[in-house]
């Protein structure tokens, strides 16, 4: 039986020196309450009172008190005294850990957006230092950080104070207009800065471009095999996807139209200049009856041109953008593939209708991209070290393909035949009847080399055709020394 003159027995509130003891007594009172030794209205002792029974200073108990006021566990009443204001029994619930559930709809209460997004497997990107042959990693042991880290010094030492706070949602105005000007002298894309958006990587704007253009079950159309995250991207906004084969000229239009008689395909997302993953460049016939569908049938065209810097035989054919008479293409960029990925910097090149849309819907994600990266890749660009590293990049590049392909000659990994590698960081190998395309991405594993299997890139309803299997080899993350070794480990595991 509590004999205290006080509602609850003091024994056991034990205050150590030195940890903050208004914290500690706080802790302490709110622990009782919550564990039902103080229920709802019981009056407390006064400060006065608990200091002389704890022998801590008054003003100790006073912050204690006034933090529990101001989280709502205790109420004063005026020239009354102070009292528990919340039933121990509702507060022990609420603190009390959360049962484990199995997920359940009628529990998660999603969107169907939200639904859409627990239903996908959460992806994450290869941990560690690149390794041969890991995809969608260019020479990041080339960048010239030492620019960068001036550039962004000088942007911090420099910048006015208007220039760091909120900014166009369009993206930085001399990120846009440099942009412009590269894209008319290197890739033949006569565009305005004012059709330009700044994102968050290509990512992102893959994403936008969906949402802004296709409603829950729309049909989008998309290389089959092709890039996994826009099927996501797709398929997250509501869009029911058709895959249409790809052959040595890119994506089968013929097929397209085909598909088009019985059905309204509102998008079509394509990798024109290096289609991802064969390989693949879209004929200049192909590109024209692509257009042709996208204005009769008042369709769009999404063009990711996600590494068209990487060009080793022959000038890059043009830009479905640049042939584009009737604003049916937005086009994406990265500089994930030319800097490096962690910086987040894409862009989309929209027709002008489509401007305005794109950027009240990039407000609306997450306002702008970081004004101080955007402000410094302008200056990147501005004071030539963009196109100087460009160049650097497509040389590298072009050695350790060659490292690759002489290796896998000499060495012949499994038997397998490399196809011939015009542009880009990866190549695909088609697999034979009867080699498993599991077997060899698990024995390279084993042996420390990273491969990606075709079969992942497929459209889940296809990925059982006897078409399917391959295997996809990056080979732009290391240098020539490194891919010979891995080629010749190859052999070994594959032997």
């Amino acid at each position: 039986m509590n004999t205290s003159p006080f509602p609850f027995d003091l024994t056991g509130l034990q205050l150590h020196p030195g940890r903050g003891l208004a914290v500690q007594l706080a802790q302490s009172l709110r622990n009782r309450i919550t564990q039902g030794e103080l229920d709802l209205q019981v009056k407390l002792p006064t400060t006065r009172e608990l200091a002389l029974a704890l022998n801590i200073s008054r003003t100790t108990v006073v912050r204690a008190y006034d933090q529990l006021y101001a989280e709502g566990y205790i109420s004063a009443r005026v020239g009354d005294g102070t009292y528990v204001s919340a039933p121990a029994t509702a507060l022990a619930d609420s603190m009390s850990p959360a049962p484990v559930l199995r997920p359940h709809k009628s529990q998660q209460r999603l969107s169907a957006l939200g639904e859409r997004l627990a239903a996908t497997e959460k992806l994450l990107p290869p941990a560690g230092e690149p390794r041969a042959f890991r995809l969608g990693v260019p020479a990041l042991d080339l960048f010239p950080a030492s620019i960068w880290v001036r550039l962004q010094a000088d942007f911090w030492r420099h910048a006015p104070t208007h220039h760091i706070g909120y900014s166009d949602p369009a993206g930085n105005p001399q990120l846009r207009s440099l942009l412009a000007g590269y894209l008319r002298n290197t890739r033949g894309l006569m565009c305005d800065p004012d059709q330009i958006i700044i994102t968050a990587g290509a990512q992102q704007a893959l994403f936008m471009c969906a949402q802004l253009l296709l409603n829950p079950g729309d049909l989008a159309a998309i290389e089959n095999p092709g890039y996994p995250r826009v099927a996501s991207a797709l398929t997250l906004v509501g869009a029911q996807l058709l895959g249409i084969d790809v052959d040595s000229d890119g994506l089968m239009t013929a097929q397209l139209e085909q598909l088009q008689q019985n059905h309204d395909i509102r998008l079509t997302y394509v990798t024109p200049s290096h289609q991802y993953p064969t390989g693949v460049t879209m004929s200049l016939a192909r590109r024209l009856e692509l257009l042709q569908w996208a204005e009769q049938h008042q369709s769009y065209i999404l063009e990711d041109d996600y590494d068209g810097e990487y060009r080793y035989r022959g000038a890059p054919l043009a830009l479905l953008s640049s042939l584009d008479r009737h604003q049916r293409v937005l086009y994406t960029g990265t500089f994930s593939k030319i800097a490096f990925p962690g910086l987040r910097l894409g862009y989309i090149v929209a027709p002008p209708a489509l401007v305005n849309p794109l950027v009240n819907l990039r407000m609306q994600y997450d306002r702008h991209s970081s004004v101080a990266d955007q402000a410094v890749m302008a200056e990147f660009i501005a004071q030539g070290h963009f196109l100087r590293h460009v160049r650097r990049m497509r040389r590298a590049s072009r050695a350790r393909r060659d490292a690759l392909c002489d290796s896998w000659e000499r060495f012949k990994p499994g038997g397998l035949n490399l196809p011939v590698i015009d542009a880009g960081l990866h190549c695909t190998i088609r697999l034979a009847a009867g080699q498993n395309e599991d077997e060899l991405v698990a024995k390279a594993a084993s042996a420390g080399i990273e491969v990606a299997g075709l079969s992942r890139f497929w459209l889940p309803q296809e990925r059982a055709s006897a078409n399917a299997g391959g295997l996809v080899l990056g080979f732009g993350a290391v240098e020539p020394s490194v891919i010979n070794n891995a080629v010749k480990t190859l052999a070994k595991a594959w032997r």
